[in-house]
């Protein structure tokens, strides 16, 4: 049986930390030296997009973590530990986080990505109105933008597709205009559609 497959039926194709049957697949848990089953845990796209930062966390979905913290798969408790501290401002997550034993492997694991040392906020490419942009999405320039180092004068208006997020910088993206790949600044871009 495969490595995946294995996992999978561990958690009988449901999400370790919240339940959920759609959109499951085996997550990592980082760091990692060498991949096993203790430190991947199955995970729905949900639950994926708030420990991996790409939506804000949902105090009222990570409520499952009263359950699931208890699981015996370390990676679950790792993550359960990462998300209650971030959390840790609502007082119903920092009584779980009290209740959490982790011994001292586990925890040294559970602090190695400095993930417990955030708050529930999360840093999201945003447009000019505050929407969320995502890789690939169409947006539309709000100020004509003079491109450095190049004669191209991008107008506003101009329909920039399929753009691509610059990764740790959330006040840039960049996208094609006539053939040329440019680095532009969210706070002149509208979402489109």
């Amino acid at each position: 049986m495969k490595f995946e497959e294995t996992i999978l039926n561990r958690s009988e194709k449901k999400c370790e930390l919240c339940g959920s049957s759609e959109s499951v697949k085996v997550y990592e848990v980082p760091p990692q030296e060498k991949t096993s089953e203790e430190n991947c845990i199955v995970a729905c796209a949900t639950c994926l997009n708030q420990i991996e930062k790409k939506a804000e966390l949902d105090q009222a979905h990570w409520k499952c973590l009263n359950e699931s913290m208890w699981s015996e798969v370390p990676g679950v408790q790792v993550v359960a530990w990462r998300i209650l501290s971030r959390l840790s401002a609502e007082s119903w997550a920092a009584d779980l986080l009290d209740m959490l034993y982790l011994d001292d492997d586990k925890l040294a694991w559970a602090k190695a990505t400095g993930d417990h040392e955030n708050d529930a906020s999360v840093d999201l490419h945003k447009d000019a109105n505050g929407t969320v942009l995502q890789q690939g999405d169409t947006i539309v320039l709000t100020k004509s933008l003079d491109v450095k180092g190049s004669t191209l004068n991008a107008k506003m208006g101009t329909v920039v597709k399929n753009i691509r997020l610059v990764e740790n910088n959330t006040e840039q993206i960049e996208g094609k205009i006539e053939g040329q790949t440019i680095v532009i600044l969210t706070k002149y871009v509208r979402k489109q559609g």
